[in-house]
């Protein structure tokens, strides 16, 4: 059966909200099985290459008709992806994957837990104490790492058991790789242990990605084999030293460390919180899963996560000795151990989650909002309704700031958002005719009388809410002139400090502190940074004549860029005056500061 439209939207909006990132997706059909697992250096383009063309293999074609829903992973490198798609797929097996056997894995590099360590190539993971580095995708790759850490550090390997006992009766004897130079016979106590355990150390720094003396030597041997004219050998190592360089030794996916271990991260927004999960077991990510939470209440973080642990664990049947968490919770399972790692593996793995947990919120709004654009305006605008204890939403709001220098050529601005965003068309530049000298107070009253005795008169529409930048100062001045109109009791007016942030009500001498990453506050910051671009490049046009003879050009080594630096914060040279040294030092510099506050007598702290 063909897919519906439904389902072709639904597919298109997963698709235009992939990230442009090496990761790993799962085809679903409509009875929630997967169907495929691929990997992918870009989502985006891998994904939708399955839905922009026609597919010349049949087995393809339906395989496309039969995708319902579409999952994804997201990694650091494709050489991850490809790592975890091999897990995954011997994980479910797929239908349409090519089946892959449990006995094909891949290479790593093993020290053994023993007297005198062997470093060697293997393809499978005993667990008696050795370490185990990789897996790597590439076998060239494996063998040129062991090629070079031996002839680094010359190590033996040979089987024999190296144990005190045995070297003690000398029952060994150096073989052709001590004579040749590849070993320097521990066997025969020729070289001691703890010399032996140094370059296996140094072995290890490598393995772990430690590349850097590795690459000078290898270079140092290309360009001395180059010298002496002996191309062949040295391009020999020119390829040694680009495989390296291409190489990454430590796998975010998979740690042969790392053992059956469930990771879980939290992301929230305002409705939703998201928990994502990650099983590892023998070293490997078999599983991935993210859980939506409904928020109710203020919720604690803690709480939300312990709630998101509780039940993954109860669906997916986890019995994991051990959980990797960001933050540290308030219960406790019982033979559970509870983990917050700083650096190393688990943390890497705990990044994963994290990094995932994100995509599929973004994913998730994004969608929502190619579905229902409306609904995230609404969302915005009861937010800023509830954080502003407004009375009706404010789809329309208008922003005032002023702007002159020491008097001179004041004007204003007003900028215009609706539902959150600029609308350019509706900002407005006023010349403050009435007010002379530098009065901010009187300038307010001015501009707020011209706007709504305008509106008024065209029977304009009047925002639901207007933002004052300035302190109570201005604050009461547009309240006034509102008043006159007798409008005050059909507009919401505030005000907003600069220095703290600070929202400022007019019948409230406490001022209200938005929190730093609330999307109110981003909003109301967009909207005085608008004001402040929009007025100061009108005032700059409207100056540029007169700019030169300002008063503060005319100190030695203060310039026009300085000048218009202390205008957009001090407003004009009388409030300049009443700032302190390190005020200005905050906009100039120490230097410029102290000559600007010697021209005009101020004192220097």
């Amino acid at each position: 059966m063909e897919k519906s439209n439904l389902f072709l939207d639904k597919l298109k909006d997963i698709i235009s909200s992939l990230p442009e990132l090496p990761g790993v997706y799962q085809y679903y059909n409509s009875e929630s099985n997967i169907i495929y697992v691929g990997k992918a250096k870009n989502l985006r383009k891998r994904v939708s290459s399955y839905f922009s063309k026609v597919h010349d293999n049949r087995k393809t074609e339906i395989l496309v008709r039969k995708i319902a829903d579409i999952k994804f992973i997201v990694v650091d490198s494709e050489e991850d992806a490809l790592l975890l798609e091999n897990n995954l797929i011997k994980k479910y097996q797929p239908r349409y994957n090519v089946l892959l056997k449990d006995d094909k894995t891949f290479p790593w590099i093993c020290i053994k837990n023993e007297p005198f360590p062997r470093v060697f190539f293997t393809r499978n993971i005993i667990r008696d104490g050795s370490q185990y580095f990789g897996p790597y995708t590439s076998v060239p790759m494996v063998r040129t790492l062991l090629e070079v850490t031996k002839r680094l550090y010359p190590i033996r390997n040979c089987n024999l058991n190296l144990s005190s006992s045995n070297l003690g009766k000398a029952k060994y004897q150096v073989c052709l790789e001590y004579q040749i130079g590849n070993c320097k016979g521990p066997c025969e106590l020729l070289q001691t242990e703890a010399d032996y355990n140094e370059g296996i150390s140094q072995i290890k720094d490598i393995l772990k990605g430690n590349l850097t003396s590795v690459l000078s030597h290898l270079k140092d041997k290309m360009n001395n084999l180059a010298s002496e004219y002996k191309f062949e050998e040295a391009d020999l190592f020119k390829n040694k030293i680009s495989i390296l360089e291409h190489y990454k030794s430590k796998s975010t996916i998979v740690s042969s460390s790392i053992s059956n271990v469930d990771v879980f991260s939290l992301d929230q927004d305002e409705n939703y919180a998201y928990v994502n999960f990650l099983r590892v077991v023998d070293g490997a990510i078999i599983q991935a899963h993210t859980l939506e939470i409904k928020k109710r209440l203020e919720e604690s973080k803690e709480y939300l996560l312990s709630l998101g642990i509780i039940e993954i664990r109860q669906k997916f049947f986890l019995n994991s000795k051990e959980i990797i968490l960001p933050f540290s919770i308030d219960f406790q399972l019982k033979d559970v151990k509870m983990v917050v790692p700083l650096i190393g593996d688990k943390r890497k793995l705990l990044d994963l989650s994290e990094r995932n947990v994100k995509f599929y919120k973004l994913e998730k709004n994004k969608q929502l909002s190619l579905r229902t654009p409306q609904t995230r305006v609404d969302r915005v605008m009861e937010q800023m309704q509830k954080d502003l204890r407004l009375t009706e939403l404010p789809h329309r709001i208008e922003c005032f700031d002023n702007s002159n220098i020491q008097g001179a050529q004041p004007v204003a601005a007003c900028v215009v958002f609706i539902d959150g965003k600029p609308a350019k068309k509706e900002y407005r530049h006023f010349n403050v005719k009435t007010v002379e000298g530098p009065n901010d107070f009187a300038s307010m009253e001015e501009i707020i009388f011209r706007r709504y005795q305008r509106v008024i008169n065209e029977n304009g529409k009047l925002p639901q809410l207007i933002i004052i930048d300035g302190g109570k100062g201005q604050l009461s001045s547009a309240i006034l002139t509102l008043e006159k109109l007798q409008i005050r009791n059909k507009v919401a007016v505030i005000g907003i400090a600069k220095r703290l942030e600070e929202i400022i009500y007019p019948e409230d001498p406490v001022p209200m502190y938005l929190d730093k990453n609330s999307e109110t506050l981003r909003i109301i910051q967009h909207l005085r940074n608008e004001a402040h671009r929009f007025g100061i490049t009108f005032h700059r046009n409207r100056r540029s004549n007169e700019f030169i003879t300002n008063e503060l050009t005319q100190i030695p080594g203060i310039g026009e860029k300085s000048v218009e630096l202390l205008m957009v914060k001090f407003k004009s040279v009388i409030r300049l005056r009443s700032a302190s040294f390190s005020e200005i030092a905050e906009e100039v510099g120490n230097i410029r500061a102290r000559k600007i506050c010697k021209y005009l007598n101020l004192k220097i702290n």
